[in-house]
């Protein structure tokens, strides 16, 4: 959970390092299995000489998505990148030849990365916005809805058909061969949907023959008391992306699909049609499998549903009665503070009297409104309920 700077001060750790570190910082294992690998190969030859430690991982990934989900029935194949948006733009480009169309629906609020492909789909308009007449415009937006709790239950569905109707509109107008969405958003303000907005867009992938497309970049591997966040709604995707907590460390990402979809690239003839110099590392597909063994060892000790709604709710017992929250929400350990301040900024400015405190956190949301927290899994009670105290007075402080 902590960090040093180079004065010697220690920081809790209230983000993960962008949701990377969910095993917290140097995990015993991952840094054993990354020097044992660093002794033997730190590097092989991506997709034409690849080790035995890239077709382990792609295997255990398929272990853990389509042969978990259909008890063994249909296997996956994977992409390894590395980074996220890499992972993203593999699925855009499976999507492409499987389909055969180019367009794909975003979602506003939506960050997918900063690569050319990836800032397409992204929302943001200060990352798109510079380099507009360089992208492709193939993606068209619709509203992400938002969970109103569960009194506003009437106000979701009403939510949720405005959505299927824009949705609809959208794919009468363009050449749509795939639905990209952020299980919650994570970047956009940690915004967590109602919970029939997933099953709706695989019904309508699944009428209208679109590829589902789920980023779980910032969202996989327990950080949200599910292996995967798609999970909660009992909903399969097409195509996964996975990242950040994949390794825990190092730059690995996986655009994992369905046998069937993946068979959609065409075979070898020499040069491959997707590849990258470092694709598949040897270390950091050790890291990558030492990393998984963690999660699925850990997370029942973890109680990370438990402990993320305990601190759910000791988060809003100090910010009661302060004007300026708007609303603490969260989904096992990925939570978020959105304020209701005026102006832009109001969640680094807190963030910032924090780290003067010894706490690390990150502002999210479209307007640096929302604080976002995500600690590592193992984040023990007491920490999470000193850090609330800080948290809390801080908010009153500003």
């Amino acid at each position: 959970m902590n960090v040093w700077d180079v004065d010697g001060n220690r920081y809790v750790d209230l983000t993960s390092a962008f949701g990377v570190a969910s095993l917290g910082h140097a995990h015993p294992a991952v840094v054993a299995a990354i020097r044992r690998q660093s002794g033997r190969l730190c590097h092989a030859m991506g997709d034409v000489q690849p080790s035995r430690l890239k077709a382990e991982l792609c295997s255990k990934l398929s272990l853990l998505t389509w042969e978990h989900w259909t008890k063994g029935r249909e296997k996956s194949q994977a992409l390894l990148c590395n980074s996220g948006f890499e992972a993203v733009e593999a699925a855009l480009k499976t999507a492409r030849l499987f389909t055969g169309k180019r367009g794909v629906i975003a979602f506003e609020g939506a960050y997918h990365g900063l690569g050319y492909g990836t800032l397409e789909p992204t929302w943001r308009k200060e990352f798109r916005e510079p380099f507009r007449d360089q992208l492709g415009r193939f993606a068209m937006f619709a509203p992400y809805p938002r969970r109103r709790g569960a009194a506003a239950q009437p106000l979701e569905e009403e939510d949720l058909r405005a959505m299927e109707e824009r949705i609809h509109g959208i794919l009468r107008c363009g050449e749509i061969g795939a639905i990209l969405v952020e299980p919650i958003q994570g970047r956009g303000g940690e915004v967590i949907p109602p919970a029939g907005f997933l099953p709706m867009l695989r019904r309508i992938c699944d009428r209208k023959h679109l590829l589902f497309i789920a980023d779980e970049i910032y969202t996989g591997f327990w950080r949200t008391g599910r292996r995967f966040a798609v999970e909660h709604a009992g909903v399969r995707p097409d195509l996964i992306c996975l990242g950040k907590a994949l390794t825990g460390c190092l730059p690995l990402s996986a655009c994992v699909g369905r046998a069937a979809v993946m068979a959609a690239w065409p075979e070898s003839k020499g040069e491959a049609l997707h590849t990258s110099t470092f694709q598949g590392n040897p270390v950091a597909c050790a890291a990558a499998l030492a990393s998984i063994a963690e999660f699925e060892a850990g997370v029942g000790k973890w109680k990370i549903p438990q402990k993320g709604e305990r601190w759910l709710e000791k988060l809003r017992a100090v910010v009661a009665g302060q004007p300026a929250v708007k609303e603490v929400r969260g989904v096992g350990l990925l939570l978020g503070i959105e304020l209701d301040a005026s102006g832009p900024g109001s969640a680094i400015l807190l963030s910032d009297e924090l780290l003067r405190r010894g706490v690390i956190t990150l502002s999210s949301g479209c307007r640096g409104e929302v604080l976002a927290l995500t600690p590592p899994l193992c984040v023990e009670e007491p920490l999470l309920d000193w850090c609330a105290g800080q948290i809390g007075e801080v908010i009153r402080k500003l």
